[in-house]
């Protein structure tokens, strides 16, 4: 049996493991093998299954996305093991993976657990958990995963107490259920897994707010991780964050989170149920208040103060434009009379128009955007001149003039709406006692279980895939492939500066996922299995099959969910 990788090819026998493989090609990979990419089939391989036949192959180490999930998965099935390990297992009403903050998890416990004096969990009890998982490390104990009918599996985590689980087979279309299982602790997961507890060396665990934080190395340079052969340590290309996590944004998703619990609807089988109970059309009215509800604060805020310059950034379908005109429309209601501006309008011409390392034009720089005019046109604003504001053409590439006069007056105030709003070389000239950022953030409330939670950037991926396709043309596969290249940019020129924001605001809509549900599969479906975005899309459709589809009619023309499905009153391009 040959096994080819990036030129390279070696004879095993049929039938070999794909751990023994991957150990063999660990050298050539440069790093630890986490998961293999089956080329030949378009599929991600776990390193406990065995190899039949010949196959072309890539190896993906922590530097790869799938990887690091892959890692961080196992580091949270260990995590769970060593709670149940260290607590009584009766004493654990639920322990719940709530969200990501940057490389870390934040995990809440909660029952008869030991808690120190703020009445969460101890600092004595958190590092008992830590030590517990370095010795379930160091054991190198087997993962095993198999196969169980759908009715066994509600009846087996409804004896286990974790009833989101037992909830959430209700609804699949399938009829078994992959479980894991480490030395005796089953579970449910939603994705690939590491063969066994070795895997995950580098981790640490701190106590955090109401529960504690799993924390995961960052890559910090490429090179060679660390492997059971290998010579380099991983902690030489790996780092721990030295940065604190943002209170701000922390306090964003966890009231997001608790007004999720308050009203019933934690995770999908909540949203499911409450579709099949009639209950689906309330749900949206009630999400939709409370967010008008958060904008309407945050315009009395800005009513009481003497702004100019409202900026406000976010990533990528973070419904920034249908954000800033419902923030419009409340500013009206406090007298003030706000005007829009996007920072695109400022982008360069074609000719000093930066590139990207592949050559290609790149919109994601600050360099991109023409500051300096900014600057001059918002001051001459401010001096009671009349200005004349550009427009960007995207399809020559170049600002044009169509007329578009304005000057400041009294009440008035300007929006000003783009990724780089948050960073202050972007606006360095203007006072700051006259600006007011707002940052804003599809950060999801919901979790498909209690252990496995929803990234936000899987929210906005499939917002983004079905405005692309709407507005724009592009298919799925299209977008899924730029997509990479927006989260670094997301990384280089959004996150760094999210904490100068005078206030955060959540954009997730809580009952969304049962709404694009029926755009996004359409596109998904029409990536063909050769595709390199083929295993993304099996990724986001088997994610989408837990969720029940909601008709978009009752949704109102004012929601964020229609800057993306289509439909919108407002003006959202």
């Amino acid at each position: 049996m040959k096994i080819s990788y990036r030129g390279t090819t070696k004879e095993f026998e049929r039938g070999t493991s794909w751990h023994e493989i991957a150990m063999a090609f660990e050298k050539e990979a440069g790093g630890e093998i986490l998961l293999v990419h089956d080329l030949t089939d378009n599929r991600l391989t776990e390193l406990f299954k065995v190899c039949r036949t010949d196959k072309e192959v890539d190896f993906l180490t922590y530097e790869d996305e799938s990887g690091r999930m892959t890692y961080g998965r196992t580091a949270i099935f260990m995590l769970l093991k060593a709670i149940y390990g260290c607590c009584e297992k009766d004493s654990l009403e639920k322990v719940t993976v709530c969200f990501a903050i940057g490389s870390s998890f934040y995990i809440v416990p909660k029952g008869d657990i030991e808690c120190g004096e703020d009445g969460f969990i101890s600092e004595k009890l958190v590092a008992d958990i830590e030590q517990r998982m370095r010795e379930l490390s160091e054991a190198r104990l087997p993962i095993h995963k198999y196969s169980i009918s759908v009715e066994k599996a509600i009846k087996r985590f409804k004896r286990h107490r974790m009833y989101d689980k037992s909830e959430l087979f209700r609804y699949r279309r399938v009829s078994r259920v992959n479980v894991y299982e480490l030395d005796g602790f089953e579970d449910y997961f939603y994705g690939a897994m590491c063969p066994d507890t070795s895997y995950v060396r580098d981790f640490r665990l701190e106590k955090y707010k109401e529960g504690l934080r799993l924390i995961l190395p960052e890559v910090t340079e490429p090179g060679p991780a660390l492997s059971s052969q290998g010579t380099e340590p991983l902690k030489q290309r790996l780092g721990f964050s030295e940065q604190k996590p943002s209170d701000k944004l922390f306090r964003v998703q966890s009231e997001s989170f608790k007004w999720a619990e308050r009203i019933g609807i934690e995770n999908i089988a909540d949203l499911n149920s409450a579709i099949c109970n009639g209950r689906a059309g309330d749900l949206i009215l009630m999400q939709e208040a409370f967010f008008e509800k958060n904008i309407g604060e945050v315009a009395q805020r800005i009513s009481k103060k003497d702004k100019k310059f409202l900026l406000v950034s976010g990533p990528s379908s973070s419904g920034k434009t249908t954000t800033a005109n419902r923030l419009a429309i409340q500013l009206r209601a406090y007298g003030l009379d706000p005007h829009i501006i996007s920072v695109d309008n400022y982008f360069l011409g074609i000719k000093d128009r930066p590139v990207d390392e592949e050559g290609k034009p790149d919109f994601e720089s600050l360099s991109a955007v023409d500051t300096e005019l900014f600057n001059s046109d918002m001051l001459r604003l401010l001096d009671g001149e009349e200005v004349e504001l550009p427009r960007y053409n995207f399809f020559t590439g170049e600002r044009e003039y169509k007329g578009d006069r304005f000057r400041l007056d009294e009440d008035d105030i300007l929006i000003i709406e783009g990724i780089h709003c948050l960073n202050e070389r972007f606006s360095e000239k203007l006072p700051k006692e006259l600006k007011y950022k707002i940052y804003l953030s599809a950060l999801t409330q919901l979790n498909i279980d209690e252990h496995n939670r929803i990234p936000t950037s899987d929210m906005r991926l499939l917002r983004r895939m079905i405005r692309d396709n709407r507005t724009r043309g592009y298919s799925a596969a299209q977008t899924i492939s730029r997509w990479p290249d927006v989260r670094r940019g997301e990384e280089k020129n959004i996150f760094p500066y999210q904490n100068q924001a005078d206030v955060m605001i959540n954009t997730a809509m809580i009952y969304e996922l049962a709404v694009i549900k029926s755009y996004a599969e359409p596109l998904l479906f029409g990536i063909p299995m050769d595709a390199p975005e083929y295993i993304e899309a099996k990724r986001l459709l088997k994610f989408l099959d837990y969720v029940l589809p909601l008709s978009s009619e009752t949704v109102p023309g004012t929601s964020i969910v229609r800057e993306f499905i289509g439909g919108s009153l407002l003006d959202v391009g």
